[in-house]
């Protein structure tokens, strides 16, 4: 039976990579949520296009091209979902140097990139026909944190809105600080919140930020010290009241926590952690107070720099950068814990790193 039968089940799968290898861009597949399968589509050339987020329409996708000085971007794509190709609507600079995430708020007014080695974070406004408008403001920080090596100046690692679209935070993992963010009704669409940013642990190193389904938790997975910290939010106020760790490597130079994510059904926290660990850690959640409790992990390829879970809940896909493949688990959805199916990884991709699904 083909893929392209099963209509209900079967999403399109985008996959960004860095160029740096044989890698050309951003890599289209048909993925079954079901089975499990993937099929090779369609492949659009990008030049480092590291992370794609696509619109609350779902008409257009927007990719940062994670660059330095003029050829830090971020590009404009329609998706042509009869064909399953990209097609480039225009791309606009950053004005900050190495954009590492991007998000788009809800209403598809504007677009939103955290810029590492650029220390700040811009705001491109959107036309009507889903393509960039230049960059409307760019919020440029300052300092440094404990850890010389990794801190000398901000990172802006993540720039995520909050689930009721009030807000948003951008996580800092140069200066160990969680920047906030009021939304507004005209360009630039962004002012300073208040507080202007949570301080956290020195040398957490934030990178990567989730918010429970229920809208009333919050998880930061903090790279440099590889502990998760568990937030209450209300109101656009985030409280932490838990900490526990992931990346449990005792070289604490060589910790690599990268990406979180809840599972649709609110009852597990997923981490990928990097280095010298290379795992998916798994943590149950409490559905009272959101709070951890350590479950198990799971071994992966190398470098599991971003990964996804299925809506449906029923699979979860590790992109893994230095071992050039996707690698394809199904989830117990009693334990949380995941068994991998090696006939169905993707092995024919260099450098994947992020991994987006769209409803067919």
């Amino acid at each position: 039976m083909s893929l392209l039968s099963v209509v209900s089940s079967v999403l399109y799968m985008l996959v960004g990579t860095y160029t740096s290898g044989s890698s050309t861009g951003i890599y289209v597949y048909q993925f079954d949520q079901e089975t499990g399968i993937a099929e090779y589509v369609s492949e659009t050339e990008a030049v480092n296009p590291s992370y794609l987020v696509i619109s609350t329409d779902r008409r257009y996708l927007y990719s940062v091209g994670e660059n330095d000085g003029e050829e830090a971007v971020v590009y404009a794509f329609s998706f042509d979902k009869n064909a399953g190709k990209l097609n480039l609507l225009n791309m606009q600079q950053t004005k900050g140097s190495a954009p590492c995430y991007i998000s788009a708020d809800h209403s598809s007014r504007f677009v939103v990139t955290a810029n590492y080695s650029g220390s700040s974070v811009s705001v491109l406004p959107l036309a009507a026909d889903g393509s960039l408008l230049p960059v409307a403001k760019v919020f440029e920080f300052e300092g440094s944190g404990v850890d010389v090596g990794r801190q000398e100046k901000p990172h802006l690692h993540c720039a995520l809105f909050s689930p009721d679209q009030q807000y948003l935070f951008a996580t800092d993992l140069g200066t160990d600080q969680l920047h906030k963010f009021t939304l507004e009704d005209t360009a630039p669409f962004l002012s300073t919140g208040n507080p202007k940013a949570y301080g956290l642990e020195p040398g957490s190193g934030p990178r990567h930020l989730a918010f429970h389904p229920n809208g009333k938790f919050a998880y930061l997975i903090n790279e440099l010290s590889g502990k998760v910290t568990v937030f209450h939010y209300a109101d656009g106020h985030l409280e932490p009241v838990q900490y526990i760790a992931s990346d449990m490597s005792p070289d604490i130079d060589n910790r690599g926590s990268a990406d979180i994510h809840v599972s649709p059904d609110g009852k597990f926290l997923y981490i990928s952690n990097r280095y010298d660990v290379n795992t998916i850690d798994i943590f149950s959640i409490n559905a009272t107070d959101g709070r951890l409790t350590a479950t198990g992990f799971q071994p992966t390829g190398k470098h599991p720099r971003n990964f996804i879970i299925t809506p449906n809940g029923k699979y979860l896909l590790v992109a893994n950068k230095d071992s050039n493949n996707i690698q394809v688990f199904e989830i117990n959805r009693e334990t949380g814990l995941l068994n991998e199916d090696i006939s169905k990884q993707i092995a024919d991709i260099d450098k994947p790193v992020c991994i987006k699904f769209l409803e067919r």
